[in-house]
């Protein structure tokens, strides 16, 4: 009987590249997930333009602006993800980037406008979010390997990868000049 038991578990695994586990609840787990990081693209990508105007130093505004059109495509994959999955392309609420938008909110607030004080600030609010995002992305692109959603998988697996870069580069801007320079002001 312990056989037919564990030969049923096995089964639920699928096997093609977007297989669903069906009358998964670790599957709608993952569904809504994405939908949570579907949400926190979509607002990243109306933040970023205010970012990007708040910044003084020109390398800044440039990869604010990058970063913008990148999280379009972040958004596009995962509408492709949803699809993949056969899911309704749907966004959920996400409570931590919300909360990480309005922190960055804050600090253009509370930093002067054309300083290097105020690109230091706009650096930690979008490395925050990067962070963030690497960690959601990370975990995601393991959830769909262990289900079998390898298509999922691998666009998740660049997008991640994408994330990643982006913090590398806002870590170059800060080092290369903007935290000396904040650090005099």
């Amino acid at each position: 009987m312990k056989t037919a038991t564990k030969k049923t578990t096995a089964t639920k695994k699928p096997t093609g590249k977007t297989g669903k586990m069906e009358n998964s609840e670790f599957h709608e787990f993952f569904v809504d997930e994405l939908k949570d990081i579907y949400w926190a693209e979509k607002h990243l990508v109306k933040a970023l333009p205010k970012m990007q105007k708040a910044a003084t130093s020109t390398e800044l505004a440039a990869a604010f602006e990058k970063h913008t059109q990148e999280t379009q495509t972040h958004i596009e994959t995962l509408e492709q993800i949803f699809e993949l999955l056969g899911e309704k392309a749907v966004a959920k609420k996400c409570d931590a980037m919300a909360g990480l938008l309005e922190e960055a909110t804050g600090i253009i607030e509370d930093t002067d406008k054309g300083t290097m004080i105020r690109d230091a600030g706009l650096i930690l609010a979008a490395q925050k979010v990067e962070h963030y995002e690497i960690a959601t992305y990370g975990t995601l692109r393991t959830f769909a390997e262990n289900m079998g959603h390898t298509d999922v998988q691998e666009l998740l697996q660049q997008t991640l990868d994408n994330e990643k870069e982006t913090d590398v580069a806002l870590t170059a801007v800060a080092e290369n000049f903007v935290n000396e320079q904040a650090s005099a002001e």
